[in-house]
């Protein structure tokens, strides 16, 4: 199987670009046709050189990661025969110095909102078991040095 992104960027006539003062905004291409509006983070690039409205590669690497995990989640718990309503989650990545001394996101915290619903509905263990099952089997997850865990939700 092969996974098919386009990124495209292009200068803009009036910068010079060799001043390092040029945009960072950008596009996202799939091969479905969706098309998402990326752009270096604000953290990292100040404005105006970056567009703090595009979507930027730690967001997307934080959201990869948790909806790999929510939709092994929704499987196996389908498969399970429980019923999920909603699904949330304000995952979380932390930027840090990782053992080599780089700066690499070294941490990915998912804090999933779960509503079951239905006769069936799983207990705190089945619910735990049904993380670590899906943790195990995301192919994002399975491909990162980030340590990527389940946390719970803030009230």
């Amino acid at each position: 199987m092969k996974y098919i992104a386009t990124v495209s960027w292009q200068k803009k006539a009036e910068e010079a670009f060799t001043d390092n003062k040029y945009s960072r905004a950008h596009r996202w291409r799939f091969d479905g046709g969706a098309e998402v509006h990326a752009s270096a983070s604000p953290d990292i690039v100040p404005l105006p050189y970056s567009d703090a409205s595009g979507v930027d590669p730690e967001e997307a690497f934080v959201a990869s990661l948790s909806s790999c995990h929510m939709l092994f989640f929704l499987s196996f718990a389908a498969a399970k025969g429980y019923t999920v309503l909603s699904y949330e989650d304000q995952a979380e990545g932390v930027m840090a110095k990782n053992e080599e001394n780089r700066t690499a996101m070294t941490e990915v915290i998912l804090r999933p909102q779960i509503k079951f619903g239905g006769e069936k509905i799983p207990s705190a263990e089945d619910i735990d078991a049904l993380h670590h099952r899906s943790h195990n089997a995301c192919f994002i997850a399975n491909s990162v040095k980030t340590e990527v865990r389940v946390a719970s939700a803030p009230d």
